[in-house]
């Protein structure tokens, strides 16, 4: 009798312990503190020829390190911003679309990141099946709004959502955030995800604001 009970007790306490491993895991997963921006460039075909990434500390919402894919044979059709392929400080890494993804995702899991932020997300998104797994953000959905984003103006003209009713990608955006009416986008994927980033730190939220913004 006292044995029987002894092993009842023992698997008790191995299934304690196994839900206690499995919430300690989720719990460093959750709060392993980092986050991706990314962003994507297409060629003619409408077919993903490059992708920046931004890996970013999920409280300050800064850089802390760049990944850029360059696809082949997608690079070869060519596309309206193909001449700014390498215009940017990140070492290109060129290889095949399975390859860049199967490396990307790797990258994304060891550093614990589950969620993935871009503007105008449901594009990116749309484009990178092989990401659906990992939680996506829109942040044109707070840029876009004046609740959200207190850099809007008074005069500017807007819906009853709250939503600018033109221009609120990302040049104006970036231009009304940051005070420079000279900035433009380089069209570069990692240079953009880099800048999409800047527009997530400068807006101010915490990461949780972005569940309004999920896909």
């Amino acid at each position: 009798m006292n044995g029987s009970l002894d092993f009842l007790n023992m698997i008790k306490a191995q299934s304690i312990s196994a839900e206690k491993e499995s919430a300690a895991k989720k719990i460093s997963i959750s709060a392993s503190g980092m986050c991706a921006v990314i962003d994507t460039e297409t060629n003619w075909r409408d077919e993903v020829m490059s992708l920046g990434v931004a890996l970013a500390d999920i409280e300050t919402f800064r850089c802390v390190e760049k990944r850029y894919y360059i696809f082949e044979p997608e690079v070869m059709i060519g596309g309206i911003y193909s001449g700014v392929l390498y215009k940017c400080d990140a070492a290109p890494n060129r290889c095949s679309r399975n390859e860049a993804m199967s490396d990307l995702r790797n990258y994304l899991l060891t550093s614990q990141v589950s969620k993935i932020l871009a503007y105008n997300a449901k594009f990116d998104y749309g484009h990178l099946p092989e990401l659906s797994e990992f939680d996506w953000f829109d942040i044109m959905r707070l840029a876009a709004y004046k609740q959200y984003n207190s850099y809007i103006p008074d005069n500017l003209p807007c819906c009853k959502t709250g939503r600018l009713k033109t221009n609120y990608g990302v040049e104006p955006i970036m231009r009304m955030l940051t005070g420079n009416s000279r900035y433009f986008e380089t069209h570069n994927a990692v240079n953009d995800a880099v800048d999409e980033l800047k527009i997530v730190e400068l807006l101010g939220h915490p990461i949780e604001t972005y569940e309004c913004a999920r896909l």
